[in-house]
Order: structure tokens, then C-alpha cells, then sequence
């Protein structure tokens, strides 16, 4: 299942998808907004898509990890819209059957997926003096997700340029 949703994301829910016979691994990655980012506290997140794109770029993700990983199951769920602190953001599930499959195809996936869909995070702050910044948006190169700047760089570019 891959998914954008305006709607909280039940946790709970999800990991019965991914549960199949075959498999001895489940592994559910969640992201969640946290409430502070090194010395600024965060008030919440707003994602915004572009939602057919998106859902495209995810559903290639997927058939991409199914081919590289003995994959049974595989979910995706990423919100848009206002994320409160400590609310999921993202889920990422997968079942195989093997632990290290397993791993390597969630960490595979939400790595790709913060790299190439079209999904942009903004922060807003929670304002301490008037000078303050309160929003910033967010792309994966500045974040702590270890990818190539050039490549980051590149997939912006990419986005920006299907946007117009």
C-alpha cells in the first residue's frame, strides 16, 4: 500500500498489512516531528506534495525494492498538511523473510523516499523574540539524512522543474 494522507497515521493499523506467513522480519520505520532541532524548538511541520507525482515516484520506490529485496509486503504512508510534535510524519513497513533484508530494504526506502518524491517540509518555530525566524523549509541535503549534496541538488532541481 502507498499513501498520502491528510489524516493522523495509525500506527496500529499498518503493521497487519505487512504481517504475511512467508516472513520472519517486519520492520516499521515511523518519522516523527521532534520537538527540537539542535537549539530551536519546533511547533509543528507542514508537508505539502505534489500529490500524483508523488504517489508515482513512491509506487516506482516500492516495485524498485521489491526487485532488489525478497519483499512479501511493503507499506508507505506519508502525511501532508500540519504535523504536531511527536506525531508520525512518515511510516515506511516492510516484511520479508530475513531481519537483514529487511532492514536494509526500510532504510533503502526512506532514504529514497525523502531524496526523490515531491514531498517539502516547512518548520514552523515556536517564536521566542520578535528577530526570530519562525518557518523554514526543509530539503533532505540540509537535514541529517548523509546523502550527496550534488545528488540532492539535482533531484530539487528535477522537482522544481515538474512543479512548472
Amino acid at each position: 500500500m502507498i499513501k498520502i494522507t491528510g489524516e493522523s497515521i495509525d500506527l496500529s493499523a499498518l503493521l497487519p498489512l505487512v504481517s504475511h506467513p512467508d516472513c520472519g522480519a517486519h520492520v516499521m520505520f515511523v518519522g516523527t516531528t521532534r520537538q527540537w532541532t539542535g537549539d530551536v524548538e519546533t511547533a509543528y511541520l507542514e508537508y505539502e506534495a505534489y500529490e500524483h507525482l508523488a504517489l508515482a515516484k513512491m509506487n516506482e520506490l516500492e516495485g524498485a525494492a521489491r526487485r532488489r529485496w525478497p519483499l512479501k509486503e511493503v507499506v508507505v504512508v506519508h502525511r501532508v498538511g500540519r504535523v504536531e510534535v511527536a506525531e508520525p510524519s512518515v511510516a515506511v513497513l516492510v516484511s520479508s523473510p530475513h531481519r537483514a533484508e529487511a532492514f536494509e530494504a526500510a532504510k533503502w526506502l526512506i532514504d529514497e523516499l525523502k531524496h526523490q518524491v515531491p514531498i517539502w517540509k516547512q518548520e514552523h518555530y515556536v517564536q521566542i523574540c520578535s528577530d526570530q525566524q519562525s518557518s523554514e523549509w526543509i530539503h533532505p541535503s540540509t537535514g541529517s539524512c548523509n546523502c550527496d549534496p550534488q545528488a540532492s541538488r539535482d533531484v530539487a532541481q528535477q522537482q522544481q522543474a515538474a512543479q512548472q
